[in-house]
């Protein structure tokens, strides 16, 4: 089953709005959000839990203030600064711990706990587009590469217990651990762009990293008429590089107020975007079936 990840260089392209029509457009699939720290794609799919579960990755210290006599040995030691003294016991800051257990090994009382930090949560839901595995980390956790592999490798597994003939995922924006996570092993990546300056740059950037992972890529520019120069450096860019251009949107309140319904643009209209995008969507399927045949 062929995997096709939406990313983008960076946050603000429409990435998200363009990966929920795809989801209505596609047949017998199951969706990932892998957005893990900021998702939003369940604003547009609204979906129903079937099973939650936690997340957790790496250590974190916890004094336990009975057995600890206040040395002050592990705040010496700490290159963080993660211990802080309190009026009765010494505490470890959470946000400033890095799981080294540097202070775990030193303390004479036996007196810091090193459990396994939570994270966050991870759930596989049910939604009018089909099966959708989604996660969110709390605010300030690291791991999220990790919690991308995860999710992955259940959509994976669910797609071969089930039958589904393809994993459509919404990635990060950027090109940190999360994108390296979610395009590792991806069959084909849509990017979404947006025509200014900081669009081409953040594009460019993230097209690198399809080619160093061998990633085949095709382009959406949206709201490509808010800046029609840059819009045609992009496709001139695309042109030379042999990328498939598969989509100029152009800005249209119409998928705001589809938003606003709580519907993707294919949903709220049949015309217009949503008539682009279905265009678009052939081109991605040909795409993939073509890097599946070779």
């Amino acid at each position: 089953m062929p995997e096709i990840l939406v990313i983008s260089g960076k946050g603000g392209t429409g990435k998200t709005s363009v990966t929920g029509a795809l989801a209505h457009l596609a047949h017998n699939k199951i969706i990932c959000d892998l957005d893990v720290d900021a998702p939003d794609l369940h604003l547009l799919l609204q979906p129903q839990a079937r099973q939650v579960h936690q997340f957790y990755s790496g250590n974190e210290a916890i004094i336990d203030p009975e057995l600890c006599t206040s040395c002050g040995l592990c705040q010496e030691k700490c290159r963080f600064e993660a211990i802080v003294e309190g009026e009765d016991a010494f505490r470890v800051d959470p946000l400033k711990c890095e799981g080294c257990k540097l202070c775990v090994t030193l303390c004479p009382e036996e007196a810091i706990a090193f459990p396994q930090r939570h994270c966050g949560t991870w759930q596989v839901s049910d939604t009018r587009m089909g099966p959708m595995v989604h996660a969110q980390l709390f605010p300030g956790q690291e791991n999220s590469g990790r919690l991308v592999a995860l999710l992955r490798q259940h959509a994976r597994e669910l797609s071969r217990e089930n039958g589904y003939e393809l994993i459509l995922s919404d990635g990060p924006p950027g090109i940190g651990c999360p994108v390296i996570s979610s395009m590792s092993g991806t069959d084909l990546a849509v990017v979404v762009t947006e025509p200014t300056p900081s669009g081409r740059h953040d594009l460019e950037r993230v097209l690198e990293l399809c080619r160093h992972f061998k990633v085949p890529a095709g382009v959406i520019i949206n709201k490509c008429d808010l800046n029609l120069d840059q819009s045609k450096a992009i496709a001139d860019y695309c042109a030379r590089e042999g990328l498939e251009l598969l989509a100029e949107l152009p800005f249209d309140p119409a998928m705001v107020r589809a938003m606003v319904q709580g519907q993707v643009i294919t949903e709220y209209q049949q015309n217009g975007l949503a008539e682009d995008l279905a265009q678009a969507w052939e081109k991605i399927i040909k795409m993939a079936d073509a890097k599946k045949a070779a």
